[in-house]
């Protein structure tokens, strides 16, 4: 059996990590807390916190509504910064709106162009499943949700009876819960096979796993920018239209920001020849500066070299699982294979709330999916192999002492 690994082990692969210096062009106001819910919110880039500041303090302080000369393209040239994030090209990609109203958008423009029924799973995010069935019934359609296995999620075996007749299937690329990985080009090949266009949600990929939406076909895809991009709370989210099909689209929020000469001030609509069709209304400039920052970083650091931090450091959490939690009532939800799952690791335990809640106080951060799950986020510019280290640390300490109050949720919402 061999030796289990110690801080000392995780401390020698922070020393030789290439992406380690990354982590000093973060805002680390507590050196000693083990934030490990990137997941659901990245840390602050000093970068995205100056971006802001020169949009507000000059751009806007002093340029006024000068500075909309350079704000009006913003949201298509920073849709260029991530087009190779998410292996698409430039002009196919915008940051507007939230996730929930992209993913309207898109399912709107994809069943008004399509017959068939809406089809998506279970384990999908449930905005997108009210999305998707608030779209199925607006254009009366029929609306299939898929019984998944929460702990995996969708595959061309448990879908494949589901899409035959289909105008519209749309899945998460990784799990919101499990951190499983659905197969990208497998199941847009099984849409396509039933006559589908394929919408793919990439919140909890874009930015920490080498997305090809280009080699895979996908078709569409939305995503946000306030996990592994790092572009503040509520930034704006992106969405995907594939170049060959803009213009065969319609998308059913029409503003101006999508009007072909948006300052012709016309009556009727004309929508965009390009991506920009699928903008809406005026961009939120601030929060916009913010996710180019952070979407810049990520660029930099490239996408292959996150990714295989990733793997490494959930792979190090899952073996300290094993060493350090196997006899004390967990259970690894997340699957084993590195290429199966993303970057985020799910503990399943009886008490997992009051688990959660006793890290937090012992200043390690994760989150709680109810009724029994603990998520441990690795964002690999911010994560160490120590705070790795730590955190399973903890938890043991934790569940060994006793030292957490078997409770139920509370009404505080965030969890």
């Amino acid at each position: 059996m061999a030796n289990p690994l110690r801080r000392s082990d995780a401390e020698a692969l922070d020393a030789t990590d290439p992406l380690a210096a990354y982590r000093e062009r973060f805002v680390i106001t507590d050196p000693d807390l083990v934030y490990m819910d990137g997941n659901s919110l990245g840390m602050a880039p000093q970068a995205a916190l100056d971006a802001v500041t020169r949009a507000a303090a000059t751009d806007w302080a002093a340029g006024l509504v000068r500075s909309w000369h350079h704000w009006l393209d913003l949201a298509v040239s920073t849709g260029d910064v991530l087009a190779p994030l998410i292996g698409t090209s430039p002009g196919e990609v915008v940051l507007t709106d939230q996730t929930s109203i992209n993913l309207y958008k898109l399912a709107s423009a994809a069943v008004a162009a399509r017959d068939g029924a809406v089809v998506t799973d279970t384990s999908n995010f449930p905005s997108d499943i009210y999305v998707l069935r608030s779209v199925a019934s607006h254009h009366s359609r029929e609306f299939r949700l898929v019984d998944t296995d929460h702990d995996t999620g969708p595959t061309p075996e448990n879908m494949g009876l589901h899409v035959t007749g289909a105008a519209l299937v749309s899945l998460s690329h990784v799990a919101f819960k499990s951190g499983f990985r659905a197969d990208l080009t497998a199941l847009t090949e099984l849409a396509h096979g039933g006559g589908a266009l394929m919408l793919w949600d990439l919140s909890h990929s874009a930015g920490v796993l080498p997305v090809r939406l280009d080699t895979s076909g996908a078709d569409l895809a939305v995503g946000c920018t306030y996990k592994y991009l790092n572009g503040g709370p509520g930034s704006p989210a992106f969405l995907y239209v594939r170049r060959d099909l803009q213009q065969h689209l319609e998308q059913p929020i029409q503003g101006w920001f999508g009007h072909a000469d948006q300052f012709a001030f016309e009556t009727d609509y004309r929508p965009a020849p390009d991506i920009r069709r699928f903008a809406t209304g005026t961009p939120a400039i601030l929060s916009l500066a913010a996710a180019r920052a952070g979407i810049e970083l990520t660029a930099e650091a490239t996408v292959d070299a996150i990714h295989d931090k990733a793997r490494r450091l959930t792979t190090m959490f899952i073996t300290l699982c094993g060493e350090q939690l196997g006899d004390l009532g967990f259970d690894i939800v997340t699957p084993r294979g590195p290429f199966a799952r993303g970057a985020h690791v799910t503990l399943r335990h009886a008490a997992g709330y009051g688990i959660a809640r006793a890290l937090i106080d012992r200043n390690v951060v994760p989150d709680f999916r109810a009724p029994d799950l603990i998520r441990f986020g690795m964002s690999p510019l911010t994560t160490r192999y120590a705070d790795v280290w730590e955190a399973a640390a903890r938890c043991a300490a934790v569940v060994e002492s006793g030292g957490f109050a078997p409770e139920e949720p509370d009404t505080s919402r965030v969890t």
